[in-house]
């Protein structure tokens, strides 16, 4: 499925909605270049699920974890992962095989890992329609 959005506020829209559609044991990897709208994206998504708390990029965390909403989000960045190994000591199979939520920026980086139910989500932008347009594509498993 492909969705266009022409304002980061339809970015943010956008994911509001798969946050709110979102069940326990989902896993959604968000791929696009640095600045595409990632995080627009998941602030959308966090507030979907209802997480009120400031929501940023764990750039240097790796792991940061929201569990206010109804239910947990486990939201990584794995851009910094060397090894898809360095995963375990972080310990994500307890997130990606729990009862919360899993949004991984970076996925492809970790692409091995990655369950076959994974839903993989590309951020683009296409400069030719727009400083702001970003072409969104969810696919189910790859």
């Amino acid at each position: 499925m492909t969705y266009e959005s022409g304002r980061e506020q339809e970015t943010f829209a956008l994911g509001e909605k798969i946050g709110k559609e979102a069940q326990p044991g989902d896993i959604y990897a968000l791929l696009g270049d640095l600045g595409v709208g990632k995080t627009v994206f998941t602030k959308g998504f966090a507030k979907g699920l209802g997480i009120k708390e400031h929501v940023s990029s764990p750039t240097f965390t790796i792991l940061q974890v929201y569990d206010e909403g109804r239910l947990p989000l486990y939201h990584f960045d794995v851009y910094r992962i060397g090894d898809p190994e360095e995963m375990d000591e972080i310990g994500y199979e307890d997130c990606f095989f729990g009862e919360g939520v899993c949004l991984i920026e970076w996925a492809n980086l970790i692409e091995e890992l990655m369950p076959l139910q994974t839903k993989w989500i590309t951020i683009e932008k296409d400069l030719d329609k727009g400083f702001e347009f970003r072409k969104i594509t969810i696919e189910e498993g790859r």
